[in-house]
């Protein structure tokens, strides 16, 4: 079974809820939503990367959270939301998710 990337969990965390917190007008709701899937990625940033990058995507993500609010008065919520969840998403696709690339050896002339 394929496992969900850690950068969609993440973006999903911060777009969903930020939705579920606006579509049920219940903050905590949203708030549950942005935990459970915080501490999902964390778990899978964790295991893919190690514990120090862990630790920093944690701290992206927990920052992504608070800095869409002072942008949300800038650009509005929605390209606020949809802005961090993307910058968190690349940076843990980058750190944790991305296939390491494989080098393969040249064939010596001759051989």
């Amino acid at each position: 079974m394929a496992k969900v990337p850690s950068a969609v969990v993440a973006a999903s965390g911060l777009v969903g809820g930020y939705g579920v917190a606006r579509w049920t007008k219940k903050r905590q709701l949203g708030g549950a939503v942005l935990a459970v899937a915080g501490a999902a990625a964390a778990q899978q940033w964790r295991e893919r990367a190690g514990g120090k990058a862990a630790g920093a995507l944690t701290a992206a993500y927990v920052a992504a959270f608070a800095g869409s609010h002072p942008l949300a008065r800038k650009v509005g919520a929605w390209p606020a939301v949809l802005g961090v969840a993307g910058a968190v998403a690349l940076a843990s696709w980058a750190v944790a998710d991305r296939k390491p690339q494989e080098v393969t050896a040249l064939p010596r002339p001759g051989a």
